[in-house]
C-alpha cells in the first residue's frame, strides 16, 4: 500500500529501492498466492523499471557509474523524451543493472509477503468483503497481533 507522506520530493536511495519493492509487490503476491502471473501488474512493472533506470542513469546511484549522467531528458514538461548518452556496451551494462535492481526488490517483496502471509490473507479477505480499505483500517489489520495456527 502506498501512502504519500506530505510533500516528499527528495528520496534517498533506500527509499527509491523500497518504492521499487512496493511496485513489484502485486506481482509477488500473485506468485505467492496463485503460483502464476497475470498482466494486472504491467503498469507497476513499467514504473519500477523506469525508476530503476533513473537511479542508474540519471540519479548517480550506481556503484559502477557513480555520478555520471548517462541519460538526458528533453522537454521534461512536454512528455519528457529521454535518450541515453553512452556507448552500446555501457547501455548493455545499464540494462543488466536495471534488471538486477528490479529483481532484487521483487525478491525482497516476495520475502516480506511470504513472511507475513497471514496478514496478506487477512487484508485480502477484508477487501473481498468491503471492496475498499482506508489507510487507518489497513494499519489496524497490520498492527493486530497475528493469530497462531
Amino acid at each position: 500500500m502506498q501512502v504519500e507522506e506530505g510533500n516528499h520530493y527528495l528520496m534517498s536511495q533506500a527509499e527509491l529501492e523500497n518504492k521499487i519493492a512496493t511496485l513489484t509487490g502485486g506481482r509477488a503476491a500473485e506468485e505467492l498466492v496463485f503460483h502464476a502471473a497475470s498482466p494486472g501488474a504491467s503498469n507497476d512493472i513499467e514504473q519500477a523499471t523506469k525508476l530503476a533506470g533513473g537511479m542508474i542513469t540519471r540519479y548517480g546511484m550506481s556503484q559502477d557509474f557513480g555520478m555520471v549522467a548517462l541519460e538526458t531528458v528533453q522537454n521534461q514538461y512536454l512528455g519528457g523524451d529521454a535518450s541515453l548518452a553512452c556507448s552500446a556496451e555501457t547501455a548493455a551494462q545499464i540494462d543488466r543493472q536495471v534488471v538486477d535492481l528490479v529483481k532484487r526488490q521483487h525478491e525482497k517483496a516476495s520475502r516480506l509477503l511470504a513472511d507475513h502471509r497471514s496478514k496478506l490473507d487477512e487484508i485480502a479477505k477484508y477487501l473481498y468483503e468491503k471492496e475498499t480499505i482506508t489507510g487507518e483500517e489497513f494499519m489496524s489489520i497490520l498492527d493486530k497481533p497475528a493469530l497462531k495456527a
